[in-house]
């Protein structure tokens, strides 16, 4: 038995068609004075004792699915067929153990709530991604599926929609993704991460770019040195004066180009935007840290985003579906796959928590699902929804804990199922949002919930 496991009992039209895939890259007074005074006086006292709610969130997203059983839950007492041949190491938080690939991790446990009993029931790539971000089945379990303006929007998504909700107006977009976008190759693209239901003007940025790269810089996010911001801002007056004289076509999509545009515009004359995405404002040292690699430099970036007021930034373990370790699992995970994802991982930790961000931003980390218990005769393991890892860190949340736990060869759930909709709702809730309360609009016309999970409340 485990002895750190816990157990306790805008609507905006949609557009029902495919995207180009280029465009994809209060309190009222009801009683008497005494009463009004007197909610005002437990609302006062509840804010005091209250803990600082969560402002922007990280994801870390391993596209591929990384094995739950060679990173965060072993099982020492397997087979070897099972356990596979790493070691079980002991972390800061006595009864918790890792994998011997996680030494890193291991001595920062006390920041993680790891959850070793998520589980859903689709096997296939972009459909297991969609079930992890969404929170939702999609309707089909496959991987050859693109989005479409049909979708039910992503966490990042919604956060994205409640940041423009509550009037956010930071010079940095407030959802990001980095360095591109969860996918199964190019060619098929994960559904619910984009606007989705919600429309373009949810759509994240999304970087497309090596931010390890030496000549690496957001396209268009400057004016070219042919244009002076005088000049930029005739153009725009004049596209203005044009648009006055024409015909207005009121739509809700000629509405999200007008707000894009409008964004897009303060992005390029603000120096504050330009600065955000700036590494090389980083020191060597810092670089270093993270590692010279596009995935530590991609936390570094999602670091200096949420610094500059960004609410949602996803950094993709990636490229494509590179943690689909089917065959030469060992060398891949071993040489590839685990230390550059360890470093810059901890080294997020470790640089958020010295900046006094830790409390304020949520990090989560995740895959499209895990991998088999028993290893296939080329030494892979293959795909495994049935019960997975994911782990938070942050965001207010108690960290130094095991929720849930799987069964002795790390195959299904045995204590406390969690849902990847669980872990959303524990994620708004660490913002300040109730999800069962408020609601968004469907492709179809039907409200939907931020999310119907349950929050995990040992987690809060």
């Amino acid at each position: 038995m485990n002895p750190v496991s816990r157990h306790s009992p805008g609507k905006s039209s949609a557009i029902n068609q495919g995207l180009d895939r280029r465009a994809l890259l209060c309190m009222a007074g009801v009683g008497g004075l005494a009463a009004l005074y007197a909610n005002v006086a437990r609302a006062f006292a509840a804010s005091a004792t209250k803990p600082q709610r969560a402002k922007s969130v990280i994801l870390i997203f391993n596209c591929g699915a990384p094995s739950h059983l060679d990173l965060w839950d072993p099982k020492p007492d397997a087979p070897e067929a099972i356990r596979g041949k790493y070691r079980t190491i002991s972390t800061a938080v006595p009864g918790m153990q890792f994998s011997e690939m996680l030494p890193r991790m291991a001595q920062r446990a006390g920041k993680l709530a790891v959850i070793r009993s998520v589980h859903h029931t689709h096997s296939s790539h972009n459909s297991g991604m969609y079930w992890s971000i969404v929170g939702r089945p999609y309707q089909i379990d496959n991987t050859l599926i693109n989005p479409s303006r049909a979708d039910v929007p992503c966490f990042g998504t919604l956060t994205n929609w409640l940041a423009q909700r509550d009037g956010y107006s930071g010079a940095v977009p407030p959802y990001v993704i980095t360095p591109r976008p969860h996918c199964d190759s190019l060619v098929y693209l994960t559904p619910g991460q984009f606007g989705s239901c919600l429309g373009p003007r949810f759509d994240p940025l999304v970087l497309n770019a090596d931010p390890n790269a030496e000549d690496f810089e957001v396209p268009n996010l400057r004016l070219g040195p042919e244009l002076s911001g005088m000049r930029f801002n005739r153009r725009r007056d004049l596209l203005n004066e044009l648009e006055r004289r024409g015909s207005r076509i009121e739509t809700s999509l000629a509405g999200d180009l007008d707000v894009n545009r409008a964004k897009a515009f303060e992005m390029v004359l603000s120096g504050e935007a330009q600065q955000a995405f700036d590494l090389s404002r980083e020191s060597t040292a810092t670089r270093e840290r993270y590692g010279r690699h596009t995935w530590g430099q991609s936390h570094l970036l999602a670091r200096r985003l949420v610094e500059a007021g960004s609410r949602f930034v996803t950094t993709v373990n990636g490229p494509s579906i590179i943690w689909d370790t089917h065959k030469d699992h060992y060398r891949r995970m071993e040489n590839v796959l685990v230390p550059p994802m360890e470093q810059a991982y901890a080294a997020l930790l470790d640089d958020l928590d010295e900046r006094g961000l830790l409390d304020s931003t949520l990090v989560a980390w995740m895959g499209d699902f895990g991998r088999t218990p028993k290893f296939n005769a080329d030494g892979g393991r293959d795909h495994w929804p049935n019960c997975y890892t994911m782990v938070l860190a942050g965001g207010g949340l108690k960290g130094g804990q095991v929720i849930g736990r799987s069964d002795k060869i790390g195959g299904e759930p045995s204590e406390r199922p969690i849902r990847p909709a669980d872990v959303h709702a524990t994620i708004f809730a660490a913002l300040g949002y109730d999800c069962k309360s408020i609601s968004y609009q469907l492709a179809d016309g039907r409200p939907a919930m931020l999310s119907d999970g349950d929050v995990i409340r040992e987690l809060l």
